[in-house]
């Protein structure tokens, strides 16, 4: 099987992650805030999240999953010539995450910013990766999504200090004969907003559960399918469908209608949380790494999130 397109290309060549080492379980969260480990299973079915230290940057964090990814790639630091860094928690604006990354990987010059379309960031990144090199602007492309999440949350607020947690995904994009990764299907409700924001630098991140809960259990899973349709894939060849890790109960809804049976469903959020746009490249590589999935077979991610934006396409497994 290979994504239906005539002509040249790109795949993905490599995934790597990175989490921190700090596990706070739900029992250790209901000693500081009014909820408990049912409570908390029950709404986002996480058991437990990773949270990085204060010492421990968002910069950092991405430059040890962009290093396996670029490791695992067999690539040389010299053979990058892009890098993009999908994140929506930098804590300052300047400089981009993205050139501060590949100083640190050793990429000499490379083209490099930072995406921000929050928890879709990834799956924008990835298509901005793809298209960078079928257009001939880009050779290989490290493209990371990372986030610092936890330093934007209030402590105090079980609404959505429960759900967030840190950690970084990376993919290296290169050339195919063959296209590996399928046409972007992309798109944004600006309307609403304000459903997940943080009002200001000063601010905490705000998000109106149910507001978000209805609309991804509804708009998406049309995108999840036309994204199937653009590759020339049918959902019963998917061997995986990868959608952002937001809530157990929202990725189960969407896997649902989207009526491939015969795939395995990203459920990492139990364990990691919703890390937004690491959550996606995140959750491939620790698949991968555990067998759940192989190499050469085709999987569909899904992006969503504040904006509110949405991203999707086929790829095939490195």
């Amino acid at each position: 099987m290979r994504i239906l397109d005539t002509a040249p290309g790109a795949k993905v060549l490599a995934l790597g992650h990175y989490q921190p080492s700090n596990i706070v379980t739900n029992d250790d969260l209901s000693k500081t805030m009014d909820t408990s480990d049912e409570w908390i299973r029950s709404r986002v079915g996480i058991q437990e999240r990773r949270v990085a230290g204060p010492a421990e940057s968002l910069e950092d964090m991405a430059v040890q999953a962009g290093g396996k990814a670029l490791a695992a790639s067999g690539l040389a630091a010299a053979d990058v010539d892009l890098v993009i860094v999908a994140t929506c928690t930098l804590e300052s604006q300047i400089p981009n995450a993205a050139a501060v990354v590949a100083h640190r990987l050793g990429i000499a010059a490379p083209g490099a910013f930072d995406v921000n379309a929050a928890c879709a960031g990834f799956c924008y990144a990835l298509a901005t990766a793809d298209s960078a090199i079928r257009s001939g602007s880009a050779t290989n492309v490290l493209v990371i999504g990372a986030e610092k999440l936890t330093q934007w949350l209030d402590w105090t607020d079980r609404s959505t200090a429960v759900i967030f947690a840190d950690g970084a995904g990376a993919a290296v994009v290169g050339p195919s004969d063959t296209p590996g990764i399928g046409p972007v299907v992309w798109g944004s409700a600006g309307d609403k907003s304000d459903a997940i924001a943080i009002p200001d630098r000063h601010g905490s991140l705000h998000q109106e559960g149910q507001t978000v809960f209805r609309w991804a259990t509804t708009a998406l899973h049309p995108v999840a399918k036309q994204a199937c349709e653009r590759a020339g894939v049918d959902p019963s060849e998917l061997s995986a469908f990868i959608p952002h890790q937001a809530n157990l109960r929202i990725i189960e809804a969407i896997a649902r209608r989207l009526g491939a049976e015969k795939a395995v469903v990203a459920r990492d959020i139990v364990l990691a949380g919703n890390t937004s746009a690491a959550s996606i490249p995140l959750a491939l590589s620790r698949m991968l790494e555990r067998g759940e999935v192989r190499s050469g077979e085709l999987a569909l991610v899904l992006g969503f999130g504040a904006g509110l934006t949405y991203a999707g396409q086929v790829i095939e497994i490195p």
